[in-house]
């Protein structure tokens, strides 16, 4: 059976025999048995409520494996083929001067002083994330930013461009076209309307890998596991969790932010133990409490586990108002005048005073909600009342500001 607040486990022979006794017969019943020892210890255990199961995660959700990371390459190129949404050359002198360096590879020469105009070329550059273990051939998806004053990119086409790492050398070839998720038009008048960013593009499979980057054979038969948040709790939950599914000390805590875990020999047998230990199910360790705020957006992330004290809150704003309003003032007739226009400002200021109210002990984030909804708050007027409640000490949390 099942109650409001958890299972709860009865002994058969009590079910039973409750069902055909009643009244003063079921009270002596009920006191027989609990004059046994046995049968009171089940019953105590029957109304202990079990707690839910802890949240798992899988490990590789957790951690990195030290040497296993992205490689960042960066290019420049040109992107050709824009309907005159490309860079204006007078401005940006490097997009002719890298033109012209193009065209005299491919034995073009150009005439000495001569200054091509194009607005179909723009200078982009080129960025893309090289895995650890890709291979030469593969592909990889590239980002094209215009690094000019062109207006769009949209519908141009990338040229062969080398894509270098931080040592210098050359990594991958970008090439293909450019995929961009905004659009702008413009009028004849200068009336300008744009969706999103028409000048950053995307090139999926743009870059063919010519050089790969391996990692080190792991020759100490040790693989380090950095924890992606830095956690004493979960890594010592990481350690035993690896620890009772393959074997007592094979993994050991360095620090809170990193676990050693010795590997079996043989390249093989290496490859099948980290794939097992990627989907080992490890419970989530005790996280910090935070409130997170974007001022430049308004955003704002609290935290499950972010508790508030009793504190008195009283909020006000000022909002200033600046109207101008044009005015023709005509001459008299005959009077050779000339029509004239004079601006007329009016300055106004709205101060919005608000009650104090007071914000009570929450000890949920459905409480803190409630509260915040009750109040009427606007985002902005919400990140000014998080800070002043942490500086007054009342918010048991980090606050974070973006």
């Amino acid at each position: 059976m099942r109650s409001g607040d958890g299972p709860v486990i009865a002994c058969p022979a009590a079910v039973a025999a409750a069902g055909v006794v009643n009244g003063a017969e079921k009270i002596g019943f009920i006191r027989a048995l609990l004059s046994n020892s046995l049968l009171a210890g089940l019953l105590l255990a029957a109304t202990v409520v079990f707690p839910p199961p802890c949240q798992a995660l899988r490990l590789v959700d957790l951690v990195d494996i030290e040497g296993v990371r992205r490689n960042q390459l960066i290019g420049y190129g040109l992107v050709v083929g824009l309907q005159g949404t490309g860079d204006q050359t007078r401005q940006t002198v490097f997009t002719s001067q890298s033109m012209v360096n193009m065209l005299r590879q491919f034995g073009i020469q150009l005439p000495p002083g001569s200054d091509p105009r194009m607005k179909n070329v723009a200078a982009v550059s080129i960025s893309a994330n090289l895995p650890t273990f890709a291979r030469p051939g593969t592909t990889l998806d590239v980002m094209v930013s215009s690094i000019g004053d062109a207006k769009s990119l949209r519908g141009g086409v990338l040229l062969a461009s080398p894509l270098r790492g931080i040592d210098g050398q050359v990594y991958a070839l970008a090439q293909g076209s450019v995929i961009v998720g905004g659009v702008s038009a413009q009028g004849a008048t200068g009336t300008q309307i744009s969706i999103n960013t028409t000048t950053v593009g995307r090139i999926p499979g743009g870059a063919t890998i010519e050089q790969s980057i391996i990692p080190p054979e792991v020759t100490s038969g040790v693989v380090r596991l950095n924890l992606r948040e830095q956690n004493y709790s979960q890594s010592r939950l990481l350690v035993k969790a690896i620890n009772d599914h393959f074997g007592s000390h094979i993994a050991r805590g360095v620090d809170g932010s990193q676990i050693e875990v010795t590997v079996p020999e043989g390249r093989n047998n290496r490859v099948t133990f980290l794939s097992m230990l990627e989907t080992l199910d490890v419970p989530r360790g005790v996280t910090p409490a935070r409130v997170v705020i974007n001022s430049r957006t308004g955003t704002i992330v609290i935290g499950a586990d972010v508790r508030i004290r009793p504190v008195a809150v009283s909020n006000g704003s000022t909002t200033v108002k600046v109207m101008e309003r044009p005015s023709v003032i005509q001459p008299n007739p005959f009077s050779l005048g000339t029509t004239q226009i004079e601006e007329q400002s009016t300055v106004d200021i709205i101060q919005k005073t608000g009650g104090m109210f007071i914000v009570p002990a929450t000890t949920s984030l459905s409480d803190i909600v409630n509260v915040v909804n009750s109040a009427g708050l606007t985002p902005n007027e919400l990140i000014s009342i998080l800070q002043a409640i942490q500086e007054a000490g009342a918010m048991e949390g980090e606050l974070v500001i973006m």
